[in-house]
């Protein structure tokens, strides 16, 4: 019989990853709206706004950003949240791996650090987008007054990050 040694370890794995998986995620890029790719006209941009079903939108994670190198006045982005706030989740300026990262922010701030007293947590290294360091940096200051042990990587090959000195 195989032995899971790693499940018996008690090791909790943390892969910052789930916190978006189950997400439903869209992006609106604003450059569709621009005339000649340059500049947003108000006139335009609000008939856009006026006739656009939103409730597509309904429950998800919205990123809003411009693609194009043009100055987008703010109130563009003002305009948009107003129309997808009834039916968004959140809307977050960014495109889809900024709008990745800022939910992975906002999930490691709600984390309850009480869930990790003395625990010996891994941080997975490896995912579907290249993190920042913020992410990493967040969850650290967030757990290291708790935890027993932190490491990043994976249970077969950690980097050890910081342990709890014996009292």
């Amino acid at each position: 019989m195989i032995e899971n040694k790693v499940a018996k370890s008690g090791l909790i794995t943390l892969d910052l990853m789930d916190f978006v998986r189950d997400k439903e995620l869209a992006t609106i890029d604003i450059k569709e709206q621009l005339w000649q790719g340059l500049a947003l006209k108000e006139k335009d941009f609000r008939a856009f706004i006026a006739n656009n079903n939103w409730s597509k939108y309904h429950g998800m994670f919205v990123g809003v950003y411009c693609s194009a190198d043009a100055i987008i006045p703010h109130w563009a982005y003002m305009l948009l949240v107003t129309a997808l706030k009834p039916f968004a989740y959140q809307v977050f300026f960014g495109n889809e791996n900024e709008l990745k990262q800022k939910i992975i922010l906002d999930a490691i701030q709600q984390i309850n650090p009480n869930d990790y007293v003395d625990a010996r947590v891994i941080v997975k290294g490896c995912g579907d987008i290249d993190l920042t360091p913020d992410a990493y940096l967040n969850l650290a200051n967030k757990l290291q007054p708790v935890v027993k042990s932190l490491m990043y990587g994976e249970p077969c090959s950690t980097v050890p990050i910081y342990k709890k000195p014996k009292s």
